[in-house]
């Protein structure tokens, strides 16, 4: 018996190791696109930065300036007031909103952009309700900004009303024994401790801006986005295109150092006695009507108004666009379905992977792996291209040398490069999901199953799983959003004749044929609000 024990220990000891390496490998291969715009932008020379860096380049800087500037005022406008209003007043409809604020969060900006360009068209149905300069003015920077307030406030929104509602009743109770009212107890106590959450929220807001590239592109605002996508294709300049990718790194980064160096001495702690409804404040008559309406605003003009346009345009003057739908929806739930198993799959491996191992470089594997998300796909595209377009280039070389064979390119333009790009973008979403879930699964559950025989690989199959099977489907769905949704990467790394519904939806937009666009960007809204239904019902875990 003891040596069949140490024979185990042996065999669980190089399989744990097995697993340790292949984490590694994954967390490799997911920031080779980071390292290699890095490196390319550090050592690849290049004659145009120097004229883009005097031209075009405070152009860039000052835009996106404005954007950042533009969106947090935005975001912090509709967000904050109504987490308020339905974390801690108690009105007619309250439930029912708290749900309906989350649903813009489904319908990506570019859409919305479009849907609005063509309400307000000068020549539409509006010409002679409003003023032309409003009508003239919606594809303008501006407008831009109102995109994007309106599509990821529910940041702001969703953090802020979780902070809310989990802050000890206590305080609040104590703030009002002393004299405070409802009004000053939430702006001395409640929303400064919400501070932390809130600059969450707005820094995941800034990261979606300053990643976009359809909304900005169509509105004509030259920002980081368009501009390597100018240097890519219209110049052909992958290292000058390497080069905004790396100042538009350094812009994320400064906000991502930002938003913690703000909160770096806040700390916050509540008691067991959270989430109690007995402190919201009852808002009667035409108090708790004004509650409702400033409440129903952000999705009515985030969802409900484009959503109405987007079905009535589908179901009449683009119903003929339905036919050609059919195999783009069917190519793009075939990539999203192939990248959402890939990713989890990795995922569940450095997640695992951390849970076996102390080793720094698992641990270090996991966070490399989780930096992704914080780059626009259009950073990520350039540095998945790069080192492809190269292997492609040896391969093709040694085969024509060795074989006199000519191969083309193999890599290069395939659903694997576009896998691996979703997978450096999407994987810090999934890996949150998994190690939530393995989180809670307690580690005595795993020395059972050592004794009972079980390899690390099994009790991950059997045991693990099986018990986080809500936390899988979750990490599964939403990245699998995230790539129907995803534009910039997919334009720069599909196959060849490959479209997708959000291409398709960008293509069509690009020819001004916005109606024709409302079927293509109805089917990404609908697939949209799945799993912010879920992501609703997950904060309803908070008592309200």
């Amino acid at each position: 018996q003891n040596h069949g024990s140490s024979g185990l220990e042996i065999g669980a000891s190089q399989t744990q190791k097995v697993i340790a390496l292949t984490a590694i490998a994954v967390g490799a291969l997911v920031c080779l696109p980071i390292a290699s715009v890095l490196y390319q932008a550090l050592v690849a020379p290049s004659d145009l930065w120097s004229h883009l860096a005097q031209t075009v380049l405070p152009d860039y800087l000052t835009n996106s300036a404005w954007l950042m500037f533009g969106v947090t005022f935005g975001v912090v406008l509709l967000g904050i007031p109504s987490a308020a209003l339905v974390s801690l007043c108690e009105f007619p409809g309250r439930r029912l909103v708290s749900l309906l604020l989350l649903l813009p969060l489904a319908c990506p900006a570019y859409i919305l952009a479009y849907t609005y360009t063509g309400i307000l068209d000068p020549a539409g149905m509006f010409a002679g309700v409003l003023p032309q300069t409003w009508l003239a003015s919606v594809r303008s920077l501006p407008g831009a900004i109102l995109m994007f307030s309106l599509v990821l406030y529910p940041y702001v929104y969703l953090l802020a009303r979780a902070s809310f509602l989990s802050q000890s009743v206590r305080s609040l109770e104590v703030g009002r024994s002393l004299g405070l009212t409802p009004a000053q107890a939430f702006f001395r106590l409640a929303l400064p401790m919400a501070r932390p959450a809130i600059a969450a929220g707005i820094t995941l807001a800034l990261m979606e801006t300053l990643a976009d590239y359809g909304t900005v592109q169509f509105f004509g605002v030259p920002t980081f986005t368009t501009g390597i996508m100018r240097a890519f294709y219209g110049m052909g300049d992958a290292a000058a295109a390497a080069q905004l990718a790396s100042t538009l790194l350094l812009f994320v980064a400064v906000l991502v150092l930002a938003e913690r160096f703000s909160r770096r001495r806040i700390r916050y702690f509540g008691d067991s006695d959270q989430g109690k409804s007995s402190l919201r404040v009852p808002l009667h008559g035409w108090k708790g009507v004004l509650a409702l309406v400033l409440c129903l605003l952000p999705p009515t003009l985030g969802l409900f108004v484009p959503g109405v346009f987007l079905v009535q345009w589908a179901l009449t003057d683009a119903l003929g666009q339905w036919s050609t739908l059919i195999p783009l929806a069917f190519s793009s739930f075939v990539l999203a379905l192939i990248a959402a198993l890939s990713i989890v799959f990795g995922s569940l491996i450095l997640g695992y992977a951390q849970r076996l191992s102390s080793s720094i470089w698992v641990r270090l594997a996991t966070v490399l792996a989780g930096l992704g998300y914080a780059l626009p796909g259009t950073i990520i595209a350039i540095g998945v291209l790069i080192p492809v377009a190269a292997l492609d280039r040896e391969l093709f070389l040694w085969a024509r040398e060795s074989f006199g064979v000519n191969i083309g390119l193999i890599f290069t333009g395939t659903i694997a490069a576009l896998v691996l790009a979703y997978g450096a973008r999407f994987t810090a979403v999934s890996l949150g999901a998994i190690t939530s879930g393995l989180g809670r699964v307690k580690p005595s559950l795993d020395e059972v199953a050592i004794l009972a025989g079980y390899r690390p690989v099994q009790i991950l199959r059997r045991i693990h799983v099986p018990l986080m099977r809500a936390s899988v489907l979750t990490a599964g769905l939403i990245v699998f959003v995230d790539v129907l949704k995803e534009l910039p990467a997919t334009l720069v790394l599909r196959p060849f004749d490959f479209n997708t519904l959000a291409v398709r939806a960008y293509e069509l937009a690009g020819d001004e044929r916005l109606i024709d666009a409302a079927p293509a960007s109805l089917a990404i809204v609908l697939v949209g609000l799945i799993p912010v239904i879920l992501l609703n019902r997950s904060v309803d875990g908070v008592q309200h």
